[in-house]
């Protein structure tokens, strides 16, 4: 007679009974009451922060929430997001939030100068170096509110990741069991332009937070212009890369096929040789080409536009 192992005859237990039996799981009604709490916070409280900090009027609203696997959650985001990943002492190790580049794309056309009969839908692309830097506040101001309404033990700072695209999240360690958790969903519109933003939290703190309205704060009118001030400073400061263009003189096919090493082919100018410097595919200036010393050179004769104009060009 042989003996089973019990063991292996057990059947496992279903990891979603498991995580309603450990807290990581609750009812679905119960989980959408607390995502729409922090929704009316955010939709009361963050147009607040952000007219603060850029004295820019933002509409937000919630949108609802989704609930499933954490990790599932986040790939089912669209494309054109930044993401952090956030911890919260006392509350969880395991945050993600995520904003639409629209939003900090529009933003940052306004803070440089845009008015907003200028500025027009922003294209899905990922967000530029300086965008980055912008977007960093961004998180900072939206996990400030998440610290506020959920009032975790010890009054800690939230403790965020640097922002990066969606498309350059690291993939899951297969052997880490994923958490349940809840996507919670706002749009954001700036100017007309509606872009949104969302809370990726494991249910295992959501189900054991009681949702408060942070308390209101008076804040310093001069935050904005300083804040402002800053980061067009840093925007002058950031290094771009130039490209210079000479026209040649025209060639047949002929000749070109048989270029061979140390051919040489001759400026179309005669005299002072125009030169067209760009970046970022954006003409900026008119030069003429020279010689200084040893080193070849472009003297800048005329502008293409005016200092904000290129300014906001070299950002996109």
């Amino acid at each position: 007679m042989t003996m089973s192992n019990a063991s292996h005859d057990k059947p496992a237990m279903d990891p979603a009974l498991l995580a309603k039996l450990t807290g990581g799981l609750g009812d679905r009604g119960r989980v959408a009451k607390i995502c729409s709490s922090f929704g009316e916070i955010y939709s009361e409280f963050f147009p607040d922060v952000i007219k603060s900090e850029t004295g820019l009027d933002v509409t937000v609203n919630y949108l609802g929430c989704e609930i499933g696997y954490k990790n599932h959650l986040i790939e089912d985001l669209s494309a054109n997001v930044t993401l952090v990943d956030a911890t919260l002492r006392n509350w969880s190790q395991n945050i993600t939030l995520a904003c639409g580049n629209g939003f900090v794309i529009t933003l940052m056309e306004h803070l440089l100068g845009a008015t907003a009969d200028t500025i027009e839908e922003p294209a899905d692309r990922l967000l530029s170096i300086i965008e980055l830097d912008l977007a960093v506040m961004v998180f900072d101001k939206i996990a400030k509110v998440l610290r506020s309404a959920v009032n975790a033990p010890g009054g800690f700072e939230p403790s965020l990741s640097a922002p990066y695209g969606h498309d350059m999240r690291a993939r899951p360690q297969e052997d880490r069991p994923d958490e349940f958790a809840a996507a919670i969903n706002m749009s954001i519109t700036l100017a007309g332009i509606v872009s949104e933003f969302s809370l990726i939290v494991p249910q295992t703190a959501l189900l054991k937070t009681k949702v408060t309205p942070p308390k209101p704060k008076r804040q310093a009118s001069s935050n904005s212009a300083e804040w402002t001030e800053q980061l067009g400073d840093q925007v002058r400061r950031s290094h771009v890369t130039l490209e210079a263009k000479v026209r040649l003189q025209d060639l047949t096919l002929r000749t070109i096929s048989k270029l061979m090493v140390g051919d040489i082919i001759p400026f179309r100018d005669h005299g002072e040789v125009r030169v067209e410097v760009s970046a970022n595919s954006k003409e900026l200036y008119v030069c003429e080409f020279g010689r200084s010393g040893e080193n070849y050179m472009v003297r800048v004769k005329d502008t293409m536009n005016s200092d904000d104009e290129l300014i906001r060009h070299l950002m996109n």
